[in-house]
């Protein structure tokens, strides 16, 4: 089942006996758990509301088939179980009998489960083991898969429509290429925008620059770009401001070298005639930044960026035995490229 056809299910106040729910996209994932409540209705914690986790799942087919006393139906909510998830031998006998249990009650007893109980699994991951296909095969199961940067511009663009603010599709990217892509970050930042222009008026660039929070991995590529022009005084200047906004220097050092090995990789994916997106390992997500740091790339040679890279690796090493001070020896590495 697709994310867009469960959130139209439970619009419209459908619910089935049985769900599974799993992924990185938390946010929707957490509004469409929210819908499933409310569809429910009335919610008494223990009597007709059940909650399971790793501590408590083998009692679930128990929980499941016992009646809610005074109620028509009862709503089981089992989150991070981990028995979605192929475990290390010493857990595998005991996670098997448990899916096994839960599988052969739910395909047994799947008529009854439908007309008194709705039970919602909820997982970071899962396989597909023989519980996960049983719940595919009698209820449903979705996949929250992080949203593509076209999938979050059309979301973005119905909350303005809703508030009757203006918006264009570039405007939304550029949003989404300085803010990330999670949803609840970008729902926070278009909310502060909409408030900004008020109703009527019009999400532009200049609103996003002045409001906008940009998140780390975007003001990295602004520092490696003022880099790549050896413009030095900016370079200091962006880095001084993620340590003013309290980002932890040691987040900024391997945010820093982990974008310099994404350059690097792109150099020798090109170099070699490979798959540029599966050799910087990007997420699906993530395609859009190709051109971005295929322009980036082009203001360093390999070996500049293999030297940054090692450089960077030398200072977390000498940081964390107390040689050097990591934020001397950051701008230290920043000024030695740029006086090359």
């Amino acid at each position: 089942m697709s994310v867009e056809t469960i959130e139209k299910d439970l619009k419209s106040g459908k619910l089935k006996g049985v769900y599974l729910l799993y992924g990185e996209e938390i946010f929707i994932l957490e509004n469409c758990l929210k819908k499933i409540k409310s569809n429910f209705g009335e919610l008494v914690n223990g009597i007709n509301f059940i909650k399971i986790d790793e501590s408590n799942i083998e009692n679930i087919v128990s929980d499941i088939s016992t009646p809610a006393f005074g109620y028509e139906k009862k709503l089981i909510i089992a989150r991070d179980t981990g028995i979605f998830k192929k475990e290390a031998k010493k857990k595998e006998a005991k996670n098997t009998i448990i899916q096994k249990k839960i599988s052969e009650y739910i395909a047994e007893n799947i008529e009854i489960i439908n007309e008194t109980t709705v039970i919602v699994f909820i997982e970071k991951q899962a396989d597909k083991i023989e519980l996960y296909k049983t719940i595919e095969k009698y209820g449903e199961v979705c996949n929250f898969e992080k949203l593509k940067p076209v999938q979050i511009a059309k979301r973005l663009k119905a909350i303005c429509n809703a508030y009757k603010v203006n918006v264009d599709e570039n405007t939304l990217m550029y949003l989404i290429e300085i803010c990330g892509t999670s949803m609840q970050d970008l729902i926070n930042e278009i909310r502060k925008l909409i408030e900004y222009v008020g109703e009527n008026g019009s999400i532009d660039k200049s609103a996003i620059d002045k409001l906008a929070i940009k998140q780390i991995d975007s003001v990295i590529f602004d520092l490696t770009g003022e880099l790549g022009r050896k413009d030095i005084t900016s370079a200091i200047s962006t880095l001084k401001g993620l340590i003013y906004n309290k980002e932890p220097i040691q987040k900024i050092l391997i945010t820093l070298y982990n974008h310099f090995k994404k350059l690097y990789l792109l150099k020798l994916a090109v170099k070699y005639n490979r798959n540029l997106a599966e050799s910087m390992k990007l997420k699906s997500n993530q395609m859009f930044l190709i051109n971005k740091y295929k322009k980036q790339a082009d203001y360093f040679k390999e070996v500049e960026l293999k030297k940054i890279i090692e450089e960077l690796i030398d200072l977390d090493a000498n940081y964390k035995i107390g040689l050097i001070d990591i934020n001397i020896g950051l701008e230290s590495i920043l000024c030695r490229y740029c006086s090359k």
